[in-house]
């Protein structure tokens, strides 16, 4: 039982050795950074240019269903290369498992397509 918990000695030194320095560098940052305010410094801007009106303006659905979309087909493609590195040794059964995964992918995007889910407006 203590070999066991002895085994957990370098994870806690690692943890205690990231935690120490970042908080070792937030405080001498604070302490060693420079402290002069003014007006103009205090003021919002972004890339040098003065900021004007709300900053809550609201995003269309379109763009975040279009970013989920990219992000699921980009992880099912990821899928394919374990695949194509052990081709050889699947088989027949291997590329049938595969034509069936390919077969649902193209129903899933044939159905994003029908509902005009890429079509920006």
């Amino acid at each position: 039982m203590q070999s066991e918990q002895l085994n957990y000695i370098p994870i806690f030194m690692q943890l205690l050795l990231a935690v120490g320095f970042v908080a070792g560098t937030i405080f001498v940052s604070g302490k060693l950074g420079p402290k002069r305010t003014s007006q103009s410094k205090d003021k919002n801007f972004e890339c040098g240019i003065e900021s004007v009106g709300n900053a809550r303006i609201p995003f269309s659905v379109k763009y975040f269903v279009v970013a989920i979309l990219f992000v699921l087909f980009d992880v099912e493609v990821i899928f394919l290369y374990p695949w194509a590195i052990n081709f050889k040794e699947l088989g027949i059964e291997g590329m049938i498992k595969m034509v069936v995964f390919m077969l649902l992918l193209l129903v899933g995007f044939f159905y994003i397509i029908k509902k005009k889910a890429l079509d920006w407006e």
